[in-house]
């Protein structure tokens, strides 16, 4: 799912998640606020898996950024938008809300208490199912600069068949958290 070592940037994977994953079948459950696209119910649903996998249960302790690597977008939403803007239709707010990337990161972040900075790009390069190295780049700079203890980043991509797949990857830098030992759930002091 991750991208191979030389483009990590030296960060430590502390937890990884994807979607569709074996044992999963059908879609993400729907995301209250959100209508119209499985989009934002696949970002979070994975960033859910990711951070489960290394904290348990929310909160999660110190300052955790989120960033979100798409190339394709929400196109679900885009077109709803896009029809809804024809004569005789009514645009929905959820759709105007939802437009925004950063939408699904701030219910992310307000679920799990997450206080580091939301960020959302588009890189130049994206393949499904696997963090860009763009996004390692980024998180390397968010955690460099002081501006988080940890990163999540989710990439979620469009397929040629329509279909989404979705990554994610908890990060640190190197030294900045010691390695996971305990079992999912324990909280250190």
């Amino acid at each position: 799912m991750t991208t191979p070592a030389d483009h990590t940037h030296g960060l430590r994977i502390l937890a990884e998640a994807r979607r569709p994953a074996p044992g999963l079948d059908g879609p993400p459950p729907p995301l209250p606020g959100f209508a119209a696209s499985g989009f934002n119910p696949l970002v979070a649903d994975t960033a859910e898996r990711c951070l489960r996998a290394h904290h348990g249960e929310p909160p999660a302790p110190g300052r955790t950024a989120l960033l979100l690597a798409s190339a394709s977008g929400d196109l679900d939403t885009a077109r709803a938008i896009e029809h809804s803007a024809e004569p005789g239709q009514r645009t929905g707010p959820l759709l105007f809300f939802q437009s925004n990337p950063n939408a699904v990161l701030g219910h992310v972040s307000a679920r799990w208490g997450l206080t580091g900075p939301v960020v959302a790009v588009c890189p130049a390069e994206a393949d499904p199912g696997r963090v860009p190295a763009e996004a390692f780049e980024l998180a390397a700079l968010l955690l460099e600069d002081g501006d988080a203890d940890l990163v999540l980043a989710v990439a979620v991509e469009r397929t040629p068949d329509g279909d989404h797949r979705a990554a994610a990857v908890l990060l640190a830098g190197p030294g900045t958290e010691p390695d996971r030992t305990e079992p999912p759930g324990h909280r250190r002091p």
